[in-house]
């Protein structure tokens, strides 16, 4: 990795509608050189549930790859509209992206969890809150 190259991350939706906005959207936000993007279809769904364990653990196995060797300090999970893995409606997706960045959140103390909405109109939209482990543990 070449010297001053940053990173977020994204777990994603695997829709390669929503794969550009968000990456131009992080880039643009958080300032970085790249976005590492974990994709399956519906993750927020995946990480809300938590009862399918080996696509769980798959997530994390590359979001370990992504926040230790790239350094990365913002992960993002996003859900989005008209979603074929997530056939849930939009305030229930926005729950289920609750629910996952507090997951997520629990495997590493020094990475901050952001959710992302993407809409109709393919528009990123950041849920107001991030989560920290701090605050899934109080």
């Amino acid at each position: 990795m070449g010297i001053g190259k940053t990173f977020v991350t994204t777990i994603n939706c695997m829709d390669g509608r929503v794969q550009i906005p968000v990456n131009e959207y992080l880039m643009s936000k958080y300032k970085v050189d790249y976005v590492d993007t974990i994709t399956e279809a519906g993750p927020n769904k995946i990480l809300a549930d938590a009862d399918n364990a080996i696509l769980v653990e798959s997530i994390k196995v590359r979001y370990e790859v992504s926040t230790i060797k790239h350094d990365s300090k913002v992960v993002a999970i996003v859900g989005h509209y008209d979603c074929g893995g997530n056939t849930a409606e939009e305030a229930e997706q926005l729950v289920q992206i609750k629910k996952a960045c507090e997951h997520v959140a629990t495997w590493n103390e020094n990475v901050k969890v952001i959710g992302l909405w993407v809409d109709e109109t393919w528009a990123v939209n950041e849920i107001a809150w991030t989560v920290t482990v701090d605050e899934v543990v109080s």
